[in-house]
């Protein structure tokens, strides 16, 4: 009896209710902001990567190709050839990896050239039709190629231009009726300034800061019919101070921001399934059930309209968050980075990434070290996640090899 009392209550309260639809802004739906070929804004090498991502106002090194391309103008190495891996998802596959080379040749005083190759590998696909068909292995692919010039435009500033070519090979032959990779063309401007050793108290010191706007270039499609997709044009800020305390200990400390000149997703009107708990005919949140989204109307409720080109979508990535100024400011990554060096042979290096939980989750700390032996210097990092989000990078030791031609021959300080 005391069953039945329940189920006829139950079926009284369901006559009271009536599912309908409406349309209501899909608030909930993700504004992180992603772009093609996002293996771009992997660091490939151990030493920025062990100082939480970061490279723009690092002192230069043989990978400044991928941070900030003049620095190279301040190298005191005539030339060097750079070598790095990367594995990714290690935890999942052993045949995902990034691989990068690069070469560098400082010109003369003022000037500098670098090469380099970024190479990204999905590893091996197979695909079986049936029992009878052999199977198909292939390996997706991305890469790029650069070239950059830099040039010193006074003693303590220079900058620099890059051209890329980016090539992504993720359609399968056999698979897709097209297999023709997706291609573009990029380009970089950076700057980099670095003062004199000046004298402290107890020390001397030195600052640095540099910027660059990376992947300037226009849209791309994946395939014929799809859509179009931005590069991940990147605009990064730095500062540091190079604590020089005698000839064999030297303390450096960098801050970096960084922001994708992409356009934020907007809240778009979207209508709703919902069930009329309180039967007034319309939608009221927090009193009515709202169900699964039926139907996506065009217009926009609240931000700006991404389809646009490449150069507007950079100006109207600063002002396009639907939530505004403190959107906007969700929109920047920071990260911190130390590194000690010792007599110029060891370094030890620290570092601390952080993203906006709205906008990616990714916060990890860096550990690393470098170690220099004649003309060759072998750097390695680690990663440990800080965020409810797990890294693909996440407990991945990374190498980075480099061999310096004509080491010492400008002297710049």
């Amino acid at each position: 009896m005391k069953n039945q009392l329940l189920l006829l209550i139950a079926f009284a309260f369901m006559l009271k209710v009536d599912a309908q639809t409406t349309l209501i802004p899909d608030l909930e739906s993700s504004r992180v902001i992603t772009t093609g070929v996002p293996f771009i804004l992997i660091a490939p090498d151990a030493r920025a990567a062990s100082m939480g991502d970061m490279g723009v106002a690092t002192s230069v090194d043989a990978f400044s190709q991928q941070w900030n391309a003049s620095k190279y103008a301040f190298s005191e190495t005539k030339s060097g050839i750079a070598v790095s891996y990367t594995p990714y998802l290690s935890k999942l596959v052993n045949d995902i990896f990034l691989g990068n080379v690069t070469y560098f040749n400082r010109l003369d005083e003022r000037s500098a050239f670098a090469a380099s190759l970024k190479y990204f590998s999905l590893g091996d696909i197979e695909f079986v039709t049936d029992e009878f068909s052999e199977a198909l292995i292939q390996r997706p692919n991305e890469l790029t190629i650069d070239a950059s010039y830099a040039l010193r435009l006074s003693d303590q500033f220079a900058m620099s231009v890059g051209m890329r070519y980016l090539r992504s090979d993720l359609r399968l032959d056999g698979v897709d009726g097209d297999a023709t990779p997706a291609s573009t063309f990029g380009v970089d401007i950076a700057g980099y300034y670095q003062t004199e050793e000046e004298a402290y108290s107890d020390f001397n010191g030195r600052w640095r800061m540099g910027f660059a706007i990376q992947n300037i270039g226009p849209k791309f499609k994946y395939d014929e019919g799809g859509e179009e997709n931005f590069q991940p044009t990147n605009l990064r800020l730095g500062a540091g101070f190079d604590f020089i305390f005698d000839d064999y200990n030297k303390v450096a400390v960098t801050a970096e921001v960084a922001k994708l000149l992409v356009p934020t997703p907007p809240i778009y009107n979207d209508e709703y399934n919902y069930t009329d708990n309180n039967g007034n005919g319309v939608y009221d949140e927090g009193t009515d059930t709202l169900g699964s989204r039926v139907a996506s109307d065009v217009s926009i409720y609240k931000g700006k309209d991404p389809n646009v080109g490449f150069l507007s979508g950079m100006f109207q990535s600063f002002g396009d968050a639907p939530d505004g100024f403190s959107e906007e400011l969700k929109e920047f990554t920071w990260s911190l980075g130390a590194e000690y060096v010792y007599q110029d042979s060891f370094a030890f290096r620290a570092g601390y990434f952080n993203e906006s939980e709205e906008k990616g989750a990714r916060k990890f700390l860096s550990l690393g070290a470098g170690f220099k032996a004649n003309v060759v210097n072998i750097d390695l990092s680690y990663l440990f996640s800080a965020s409810k989000v797990q890294s693909p990078l996440e407990n991945t030791l990374r190498f980075s090899l480099t061999f310096n031609i004509g080491a010492g021959e400008y002297n710049e300080y």
